[in-house]
């Protein structure tokens, strides 16, 4: 996925009231950026790191001129996205690449599909002649503890909902995934974070055992895009 313009870097002053952060961008000019991501951002906003915006077109009437897109681990190399709305974006694109591998019978999808018994909506339909629907739930991963991406980083009752809605599909016979994008490199595995919310964890074992798919694919990030890449071991 493309950059939707060129990045500008700067440096994190402070990430506040949720969907805000003060940036100073190298040109010394300091802007409030628009932050999606509504988590927790644990390890992800620690106040001097390098960080990567875009700029909104001037025709634009929005009231926040730039965008928070990226960080930089203190003390590493790394790039970090924090944009929760790109992951649907890159399974988007990599449903067509057919890159990602569990998945690539399928040839037909639809995103944002009412189901379940909750009044939910799956990420991704799947359909193929001669195959079970199936329905892919799509999680951002940023958290990372000693050599493991870990979600969630809060508790998420929404994301345990997910899970039962799924377990109900997988009832019904159809197939059920749980898709975790990692917009980070620099993790060989990944878990589900139980100490953080062991009901979500006990939820997802339960899930497993029902036969709930659960796969995470970390991102490639370069200065023009990000991408998804390679699958990552999942412990537990």
């Amino acid at each position: 996925m493309q950059f939707p313009s060129p990045l500008i870097q700067g440096t994190l002053i402070k990430r506040y009231k949720r969907f805000l952060a003060d940036i100073t961008l190298d040109s010394g000019e300091e802007v409030t950026t628009h932050c999606a991501n509504s988590g927790s951002m644990l390890g992800l906003k620690e106040e001097g790191s390098k960080v990567w915006v875009t700029k909104i077109p001037d025709e634009s009437k929005r009231k926040f001129r730039y965008d928070w897109h990226l960080i930089q681990i203190p003390g590493s190399t790394e790039r970090v996205g924090i944009n929760t709305s790109w992951p649907n974006h890159l399974v988007e694109e990599a449903l067509k690449a057919k890159s990602i591998t569990p998945l690539t019978s399928y040839h037909n999808y639809k995103r944002e599909v009412k189901y379940g018994q909750q009044n939910s909506r799956i990420d991704f339909l799947l359909t193929e002649e001669n195959l079970p629907d199936c329905y892919v739930e799509i999680k951002n991963v940023t958290l990372k503890i000693d050599n493991t991406l870990q979600f969630p980083d809060s508790v998420t009752a929404r994301g345990t909902k997910h899970l039962e809605e799924l377990i109900h599909m997988k009832d019904l016979g159809h197939r059920a995934v749980v898709l975790y994008i990692a917009q980070r490199t620099d993790a060989p595995f990944f878990k589900v974070a139980d100490h953080i919310d062991p009901t979500y964890a006990k939820i997802s074992i339960l899930a497993k055992e029902k036969g709930v798919e659960f796969y995470c694919y970390t991102c490639d990030i370069n200065d023009e895009e990000i991408k998804i890449a390679a699958p990552l071991l999942i412990k537990g």
